[in-house]
C-alpha cells in the first residue's frame, strides 16, 4: 500500500470520502458536480493504486469494505491538512498573518513612516511588525541576507543588489537650548552655525549626522567641533538642554517636546527618505507594505 500511495491525488481522496459519506457514487457525483461514471472511474483508479477494494458495490449503492473503513479516517485527515495548509498560504498572501521586519534610521514619532505603520497595523493586524534600529550599511547587509525585509533610509543612494523607492522627505532641524541666542530666530542657515559646538549619538544616525555637519560646514571653511556621546537619540536631547552642544534631527523627531530645547529649521535643508529591499524577497507582508507606501507617497506628493 505504501508503495502505491505516493501517486494518490487529492481528487481521489475527495471522491472517495464523498462516496463513503453518501453511500452512492451517484449522490457523490451530485454533491461534487461530477457524473456518476466519473466518480466510479476515479474510485476504481484509487483502488488500483492502493491494491485494495474500498467499496462493496450493490444495486442500491455502495458500502465500505474493511480496508475502506480504515482508509476513510486517513483520507479525511489528509484532506483537512491540505485544506488548512491552503488556507494558511492564502491568508499569508493577503498579508493576514506572517511577519515583516523593518529597519529604521529615523524617528517614528510622527510623519510619513509613523502613519504608514499605523495604517498597515489597522489593515493587517495579524502581521507581526518587527522594527530594528541601525545604520544603513547594517540594514542593507541584513536585507541581502533576508534577515530584514525592508529598510527606510535617508538619502537617494542606490545599493547594489537592492531595489529602492524614494517615498517622502523631511526638513532638517537644529536642536538647541531654548535660552540660546539663535532660538530667537524662526529659521537658521548654515553660516549661523559655523561657530557652534555639536554633539551626536554613538548610535545611528549619529555617524550620518556627523558626516553631514562636516560636509556642510567644511564648505564654509569651518571644521566643526563635534563630540560623540555614548547615548541613544532620546538621551541626546537632554544634553542639548543643559548646554553640551547642538544637534540635528529630521522633522519627524520634532514632536518630542522636551523641556529646555527648541527646534529651528535650517533653510533649504530637505532630507529624502527611501525604502530599500531585495527584489528576491517574496514575503507577502513586505509586498503589501511597499504597495501601501507607494500609494501614500503618491497622495502626499499630490497634496504638496
Amino acid at each position: 500500500m505504501a508503495r502505491h500511495s505516493k501517486s494518490i491525488e487529492l481528487r481521489h481522496l475527495r471522491y472517495f470520502v464523498a462516496a463513503a459519506e453518501h453511500g452512492s457514487f451517484r449522490k457523490a457525483g451530485v454533491v461534487l458536480g461530477r457524473s456518476q461514471s466519473a466518480i466510479s472511474r476515479c474510485i476504481v483508479d484509487l483502488e488500483d493504486r492502493l491494491g485494495a477494494s474500498l467499496f462493496h458495490r450493490h444495486a442500491w449503492g455502495v458500502s465500505q469494505t474493511f480496508a475502506g473503513q480504515r482508509f476513510l479516517h486517513r483520507a479525511r485527515r489528509a484532506i483537512r491538512t491540505i485544506s488548512e495548509g491552503a488556507n494558511e498560504v492564502t491568508a499569508a498572501g493577503r498579508s493576514e498573518q506572517g511577519r515583516v521586519r523593518i529597519g529604521i534610521y529615523s524617528s517614528i514619532a510622527s510623519g510619513f513612516l509613523a502613519e504608514l505603520l499605523y495604517t498597515y497595523g489597522l489593515r493587517h493586524g495579524n502581521v507581526r511588525i518587527e522594527l530594528v534600529d541601525g545604520n544603513p550599511e547594517e540594514h542593507v547587509a541584513a536585507i541581502r541576507q533576508f534577515r530584514l525585509d525592508v529598510a527606510f533610509l535617508t538619502g537617494d543612494r542606490d545599493w547594489p543588489g537592492c531595489d529602492r523607492a524614494q517615498l517622502w522627505s523631511e526638513r532638517v532641524f537644529v536642536v538647541l537650548p531654548d535660552r540660546h541666542p539663535l532660538a530667537a530666530r524662526a529659521e537658521l542657515s548654515w553660516p549661523d552655525l559655523t561657530e557652534e559646538p555639536f554633539i551626536v549619538s554613538e548610535a545611528a544616525p549619529g555617524q550620518e549626522i556627523h558626516d553631514h555637519l562636516v560636509r556642510e560646514l567644511a564648505s564654509l571653511g569651518r571644521r566643526p567641533e563635534i563630540q560623540v556621546q555614548s547615548v541613544g537619540r532620546d538621551n541626546l536631547l537632554p544634553l542639548v538642554a543643559i548646554g553640551r552642544g547642538l544637534t540635528l534631527v529630521s522633522e519627524a523627531m520634532t514632536v518630542a517636546m522636551l523641556p529646555g530645547i527648541t527646534y529651528r529649521p535650517i533653510k533649504g535643508e530637505i532630507l529624502p527618505f527611501s525604502a530599500v529591499w531585495s527584489p528576491r524577497n517574496d514575503n507577502p507582508p513586505l509586498r503589501r507594505i511597499l504597495a501601501m507606501a507607494r500609494v501614500a507617497s503618491a497622495k502626499s506628493t499630490k497634496i504638496r
